[in-house]
């Protein structure tokens, strides 16, 4: 088998963390429950990370894409629980434009519907 790139690593990586840490769940949408087979876990990893030779070079390719998108959305589970935008973000969610955040130079659509309801929030009159 090939050497896998260092991004399919760090997928592996992040999985294999959500594996240790209980957070890894199978199946569409983590229907399938918690994992508790590392046997299972190193088959989930190399799914992700594309790297599985049970699978076409098609295949592997579609589900590192995947992976690739859910990673930039933080869709992962470690990123859902840490609170994290995105991988690479460290120690606090990452103020990017995409993210809507501090540092941004211009607010995504979502970044700008948050502003609006943060300053609603703030300007609201209380009921009584």
């Amino acid at each position: 088998m090939a050497k896998s790139t260092p991004r399919q690593r760090r997928t592996e990586g992040r999985v294999m963390h959500e594996f240790k840490h209980g957070e890894l769940k199978s199946g569409k949408a983590g229907a399938g429950g918690k994992v508790k087979s590392r046997k299972q876990a190193i088959a989930i990893a190399l799914h992700e990370a594309g790297a599985s030779r049970s699978e076409s070079k098609a295949k592997n390719r579609s589900n590192r894409a995947k992976t690739q998108r859910k990673e930039a959305k933080g869709q992962t589970g470690q990123q859902e629980r840490e609170g994290k935008s995105h991988i690479g973000a460290s120690n606090r969610r990452e103020s990017t434009a995409a993210a809507g955040g501090k540092n941004a130079k211009t607010l995504a659509a979502a970044g700008k519907r948050a502003a609006r309801t943060r300053q609603a929030k703030k300007t609201r009159k209380p009921r009584g």
